[in-house]
């Protein structure tokens, strides 16, 4: 199956596919790809890749379990100040940060203190839509990356005036301080990253109407499983809205 146009939708529209796509490159590393000593499991975070996924490691008790207050707000209660809603209306409302809020990626954890040792990112457009969430995504993934995290990001969006050179080009000025060219004729990126003593890139670039590459996923230095994207991506554009499979189907006038 050809790679779409997800430019040709709204945000709303990838965020369909974006999460049954996560759910299914779970599903094919649990069934048999990944060794029996690692799982992967469909993680929701805030923004990037979220700021707690560090401090995640090793966290709870020997169930897994987290502190069950972690979350709690105090609340407002007790004789202190009444919150009330604002008199105001606001003048703009972001729904990119809304489809943030609600993405997820794949964890790869080792049962060995369930910690993280891999991560799939697929880039919604929302992680470029400002120059605060794309610095947010370039500077998680380089943090991840120093802390022996190995990563695979899929961006089907080309590049924007924020990421000329793609998100690929951005991570790399972070996290090695060189240029990175893209190809023109190819704005799409595929990019696995192995991280040890230092960081290897492995990076494919697509346009729309390609087939997706199936791209490794390191979980060690020098040893990666491969994750099916084409096979994934093709089951979960199947469960998007008839509706708008077809608007993305249709060659533009």
């Amino acid at each position: 199956m050809p790679i779409h146009d997800w430019t040709r939708v709204g945000a709303g529209i990838f965020h369909a596919l974006h999460h049954g796509w996560i759910t299914e490159i779970a599903r094919a590393l649990n069934r048999g790809l990944l060794p029996d000593d690692y799982y992967a499991l469909p993680e929701q975070h805030a923004a990037g890749f979220g700021p707690d996924v560090l401090t995640l490691q090793g966290s709870g008790d020997d169930n897994g379990t987290a502190d069950a207050h972690a979350d709690e707000v105090p609340s407002s209660g007790g004789g202190g100040v009444r919150l009330a809603a604002p008199k105001l209306r606001p003048v703009a409302e972001s729904d990119m940060a809304f489809y943030r809020r609600k993405q997820k990626h794949v964890a790869v954890r080792h049962v060995s203190g369930d910690r993280i040792v891999a991560m799939v990112e697929l880039v919604s457009p929302g992680n470029k839509a400002a120059r605060n969430p794309l610095r947010a995504f370039v500077r998680k993934a380089a943090e991840l990356l120093d802390n022996d995290v190995h990563l695979l990001i899929v961006d089907l969006f080309p590049p924007g005036r924020r990421d000329p050179d793609g998100l690929h080009g951005e991570i790399w000025q972070e996290i090695a301080g060189a240029e990175y060219a893209a190809p023109a004729d190819k704005p799409l990126t595929l990019a696995a990253y192995e991280t040890g003593l230092s960081v290897r890139a492995y990076v494919v670039h697509a346009a729309v109407g390609d087939a997706l590459t199936d791209m490794p996923l390191f979980l060690e230095p020098g040893e990666a499983v491969t994750v099916p994207l084409e096979a994934t991506y093709q089951a979960s554009f199947a469960e998007v809205p008839r509706r708008w499979r077809r608007v993305l189907e249709t060659p533009p006038q």
